[in-house]
């Protein structure tokens, strides 16, 4: 009993004095574990009566619950004065000047692409999404363009095989989207996506570029609806203000079919270089679904009608940010990108 009462007289003592964790486990080790004194003191146990057996092992444990209780209370004591003693070590003198942290940018068709998401997400559509590589039979025969149609001249097509083409359009991500809804609408979604043309690359063509098309289905659709879509799309992007007029036009997959222009943003709708002094700038193409196509995808077209429209993302932002030649959106030129390194108020 004298002795286990001085092994922890002798621990506590110690374990006051402890100057950091490493001490501390240590003391631990030493005092609790299986060579410890107490585990050594504890072997005379079998040569005890019966009864001094008992009050001894009472006393044992009652040793090391107050050695381990001391051992908790100090590590918590020591842990707190090493985490002040970091934190007096890492004080941050606020008076030194400050360096510049060089960051990312987004890239700006990125940043149209997400504001025309979020605008069209706003208005209940659904991001839809599909292959690059793509079959003719959805590239081009659900969109009202069979073989040998004179309309797939229109499109200079990358060919990996007779039936397979870099899309030249996200259209066929439309098709596909018909087709799995099985002829039940109502349908509304938005197609961002690199497309394919077997364009020469100069100021305003690419070989490679984005669009970002939309398509609704549903009954009693009408062109009204569609203009006023794009009438919200066309504030959004440029600006409250804006005026958008159709002229008729031709899409295989779209009758009636339209051109839709914007009056210039820059000018006002008087006349500048911007819009070639006409007042209006050309944006997208747009139409009513063809009831062939509609037919072609499993929906009654004396049913359901629609509407659907294209937008070139690199044209979009060339009017918005005032860019004058499409390469610089493939160039990885840290002088353009970093043009676009701003947060907004």
């Amino acid at each position: 009993m004298n002795e286990l009462l001085k092994i922890k007289e002798d621990a506590l003592s110690q374990i006051e004095a402890c100057p950091d964790l490493k001490v501390l486990n240590d003391l631990r080790v030493h005092f609790l574990g299986k060579k410890g004194p107490i585990q050594e003191a504890m072997k005379s146990m079998k040569t005890m009566a019966p009864e001094e057996r008992a009050a001894f092992g009472q006393v044992s444990n009652e040793v090391k619950q107050a050695i381990t209780a001391a051992i908790d209370e100090a590590k918590v004591k020591l842990e707190a004065a090493a985490i002040n003693q970091k934190l007096a070590e890492e004080v941050i003198d606020i008076t030194l000047p400050s360096f510049h942290v060089h960051e990312g940018t987004k890239h700006p068709l990125t940043m149209i692409e997400e504001e025309m998401e979020e605008l069209f997400l706003g208005m209940g559509y659904q991001i839809a999404e599909g292959p690059e590589v793509e079959l003719d039979h959805f590239n081009f025969e659900l969109l009202n363009l069979p073989k040998d149609h004179p309309a797939r001249d229109m499109q200079d097509t990358f060919y990996i095989d007779e039936n397979t083409v870099m899309r030249t359009h996200t259209s066929p991500v439309q098709a596909r989207t018909l087709l799995s809804a099985k002829g039940k609408g109502p349908i509304k979604i938005i197609c961002p996506g690199k497309t394919y043309r077997k364009d020469d690359d100069d100021a305003t063509h690419s070989h490679q570029f984005t669009q970002c098309e939309g398509l609704v289905i549903d009954e009693n659709i009408t062109m009204a609806d569609l203009k006023g879509t794009l009438q919200v799309f066309a504030d959004k992007i440029f600006g409250e203000g804006r005026e958008i007029r159709f002229r008729p036009s031709f899409f295989p997959f779209t009758e009636p079919s339209v051109e839709v222009d914007i009056s210039c943003f820059s000018c006002g709708g008087k006349g500048c270089s911007i819009c070639k002094q006409t007042g209006w700038i050309e944006i997208l193409g747009a139409g009513m679904v063809n009831p062939k196509v509609l037919d072609m995808c499993g929906f009654d077209s004396k049913k359901y009608q629609g509407f659907a429209f294209g937008i070139g993302l690199e044209r979009v932002a060339m009017l918005k940010y005032g860019i004058d030649d499409i390469r610089h959106f493939y160039s990885s030129d840290l002088r353009f990108l970093n043009q676009f390194n701003r947060k907004d108020s």
